[in-house]
């Protein structure tokens, strides 16, 4: 069992994302881009992203949600991924490249520290980033600090609160304990999700709107294994660390991929919440572009 003195001896690294950026969770998250392109798509579609506006994706990775902004802005918007990791920023251009997206720019930046010019973007958005990092009270502040009057911040999160399978496994409740203690003990909340809503609030946001969701996903999803893959992922880091011996965690890891495989095994997804409000200041109807345009060399320089 973890003990609270273990977790209580784990230093928070400001630069640390949950999962790595190994190969394996690059080509991970190529796929969960495609897996929840059309829960974004819907909350872009509700939101209402006029053309000729002005996007950011923060904690793009290797895709994100780069394609979809840039269909709704237009030739007349433009759109700017911002990603810590340099191999994902090349990621990024090269997908930009392939679609041939020439209203979309990657620039290598910290999510809550972007140096882009303040109240210059009509949407700020991130899927998925504040469950990965230290410290998400900070991006949410750098994306109302990057929000323009009138303009809108939007998020895309998990909570951990609902994710578990049935049959019970005890693999499973063991792994998670270590995973929990592993995140809390680096500064990453695997609850986050419900906080946001609480986080636009306290930052001032208005007309905010919360569209909750979650899936049961069936033998042969993509999704299905995704606990054993984030295990995967940080395995040398829960085992330099002290926080289950190696016999025990390849014992369950192979227990859980088993119980996984089996077509009567029920896995339920995590919690996701989207959640969007607006910037006070002009008012609009929807994400609207300003007769101005962002200038792409003070951002990317």
């Amino acid at each position: 069992m973890v003990t609270a003195k273990q977790s209580q001896t784990l230093t928070p690294n400001p630069e640390l994302y949950l999962l790595g950026h190994s190969y394996d969770e690059e080509r991970r998250l190529k796929q969960q881009a495609e897996e929840l392109r059309q829960e974004s798509a819907r909350m872009f579609d509700r939101i209402g992203i006029e053309k000729g506006s002005r996007a950011i994706d923060l904690g793009c990775g290797p895709q994100g949600v780069l394609d979809l902004l840039s269909e709704r802005v237009g030739p007349a918007g433009q759109v700017v991924g911002v990603e810590r990791d340099r191999g994902s920023v090349a990621e990024a251009e090269r997908f930009v490249a392939d679609r041939v997206l020439r209203n979309v720019s990657v620039i290598e930046r910290d999510a809550a520290a972007t140096a882009i010019p303040e109240a210059s973007i009509d949407l700020v958005h991130a899927r998925l980033l504040l469950v990965n990092v230290p410290h998400a009270e900070s991006v949410v502040q750098e994306m109302i600090r990057l929000a323009r009057p009138g303009g809108v911040v939007a998020s895309h999160e998990a909570d951990y609160l609902p994710h578990l399978c049935d049959p019970p496994l005890r693999a499973w409740d063991r792994l998670f304990e270590v995973f929990r203690t592993y995140s809390a003990g680096n500064g990453i909340d695997l609850f986050v999700g419900r906080r946001v809503h609480r986080l636009f609030c306290q930052a001032g946001l208005k007309d905010i709107e919360v569209h909750p969701i979650i899936h049961a996903y069936p033998h042969g999803h993509g999704r299905r294994l995704i606990f054993w893959q984030f295990l995967q992922n940080v395995r040398d880091r829960i085992l330099e660390q002290g926080l289950i011996a190696e016999p025990e965690f390849s014992e369950c890891m192979a227990e859980l991929k088993e119980h996984l495989d089996r077509p009567d095994t029920l896995v339920v997804s995590h919690l996701f919440f989207q959640v969007w409000g607006r910037k006070p200041g002009l008012s609009s109807g929807g994400v609207r572009g300003s007769e101005s345009t962002m200038d792409t060399e003070l951002i990317v320089s």
